[in-house]
């Protein structure tokens, strides 16, 4: 029972809107499934931090979902920036009822128990002063609190945090977040969002007693990142 993340699939069986396209993610399909089938068995569970799909909608996001719940394994979901499709978590769980949608989980505010681990996550975001982003910044950290005392309720060994955003990038560290992390002794962050040319700035290791870790897809080589139980 193993858990295992990967960030940002941007599928798009249910729209146009192909990845081939950009830089490094030619044949990311058959590289993602061939890696997947590889490294996953159906008692692991993998965390995926945003970026879903990029269908507008629940109706195009469906073969999304159908594909990632024929995967092996069970899936946590998290928000991302572009998951427009995301629905609330009463029509997410009659969606998965009438679809047959059995090993896909979605994080709303809440905590997810794998064994002795809790599972926490939000999309966040990046705060801009003086506009609607702000508002935006302050409401992801509500809920990255939310799920942080749902967290606590479980008496897990250890919290994990899973985000679309990263908490630091470049000169920009979201100290709101890593305060409250902090707070709940969380130890490893996990997050997503940054691809391409930004992957080479993103921030990989420690800061204030946090382990800070990018796993977007390409980032990875489409390749789910093994995350090891706590020494």
């Amino acid at each position: 029972m193993s858990i295992y993340t990967i960030a940002d699939l941007h599928l798009s069986f249910g729209t146009e809107k192909p990845m081939d396209v950009f830089q490094g993610w030619d044949d990311y399909l058959y590289r993602l499934e061939k890696n997947w089938h590889n490294l996953i068995s159906d008692d692991d569970t993998v965390i995926i931090p945003g970026d879903i799909s990029w269908g507008i909608d629940l109706e195009q996001a469906t073969p999304d979902l159908l594909y990632i719940n024929s995967l092996p394994g069970n899936k946590i979901l998290i928000k991302g920036n572009h998951d427009y499709w995301w629905p609330t978590k009463n029509k997410s769980n009659r969606f998965f009822i009438e679809n047959n949608i059995c090993s896909i989980q979605m994080l709303y505010h809440d905590s997810i128990l794998i064994g002795k681990t809790a599972i926490c996550g939000t999309r966040s975001w990046f705060y801009e002063e003086g506009d609607e982003g702000s508002k935006v910044y302050r409401r992801e950290l509500l809920r990255l609190k939310m799920s942080l005392d749902e967290a606590k309720k479980l008496q897990p060994d250890e919290i994990i945090v899973f985000l679309h955003y990263p908490p630091i990038y470049g000169e920009y560290i979201y100290s709101d977040y890593i305060k409250l992390m902090k707070s709940y002794e969380v130890k490893r962050c996990f997050y997503g969002h940054l691809h391409g040319s930004s992957i080479y700035a993103a921030f990989n290791g420690q800061y204030d007693g946090i382990e800070f870790r990018l796993v977007s897809a390409d980032a990875l080589r489409f390749c789910p990142l093994y995350v090891p139980g706590l020494n």
